[in-house]
């Protein structure tokens, strides 16, 4: 009897013992302090400025100084729209200053990669048409479509772009004067007039049957070929 009780006093005692050697061990596990790295961050108050008003802040704009109606991409740059994810199907635009037909240098990047896509593919051909707003024309040229040289000018400035810097033959490139028949603003304001005067190109591969029902801009029924 008595070697009983002392087994089971030792068990008692030893059990005692692993359990306070325990409990040391996790009060020194849980009384440790881990150094977490602190991230900074600097908020700067010119970050939320947009000097050229694109909705792109200067601070990610990669193209500052783009100009109004210009369709952009997410960097502030300039955009080609992709069509249907069908290649080389693309659009083009090109706005210009009152009586000008100078091709203002934001639109020549946007205009290499129309040229680079027409000459990835071979069949690849684009109609380039030519806008004018009222305000250019005089009052006779408003109610009928008449052939206009200011629009004219603004379709060649394209196409000869295309094949003085890009070799791209003259049979793939169609021109278009659509004077005033083609606007896509009301006349009430300067900012209006400004969208009305434009160059809107497509381009489509010849192959493809169905690529005039994409052209979003306007129709080329009201538009003379030249």
């Amino acid at each position: 009897m008595n070697t009983l009780l002392r087994s089971t006093f030792v068990v008692l005692i030893s059990a005692l013992t692993l359990s306070a050697c325990q409990t040391a061990y996790f009060s020194k596990q849980t009384s440790q302090t881990i150094n977490m790295p602190t991230v900074v961050v600097n908020l700067d108050s010119d970050s939320d400025s947009d000097s050229d008003s694109d909705g792109v802040h200067d601070d990610l704009d990669q193209c500052p100084n783009t100009t109004e109606n210009v369709v952009i991409d997410e960097r502030g740059c300039p955009e080609v729209i992709s069509l249907i994810g069908m290649p080389p199907m693309m659009e083009y635009r090109a706005f210009f200053t009152k009586d000008s037909s100078e091709l203002l240098p934001q639109y020549h990047d946007e205009l290499d990669r129309v040229a680079e896509q027409m000459n990835n593919y071979d069949t690849a051909t684009i109609k380039i048409e030519a806008h004018v707003s009222e305000d250019e024309v005089s009052k006779a040229s408003t109610s009928i479509l008449q052939s206009n040289s200011l629009a004219k000018s603004r379709a060649l400035v394209v196409k000869n772009y295309l094949i003085l810097n890009h070799k791209i033959e003259p049979s793939r490139l169609t021109t278009l004067d659509c004077g005033i028949k083609g606007s896509i603003a009301p006349s009430d304001t300067e900012e209006n007039r400004s969208m009305n005067r434009r160059v809107y190109s497509l381009v489509t591969d010849s192959k493809n049957h169905k690529a005039d029902y994409y052209q979003n801009d306007l129709g080329s029924n009201r538009c003379i070929e030249f």
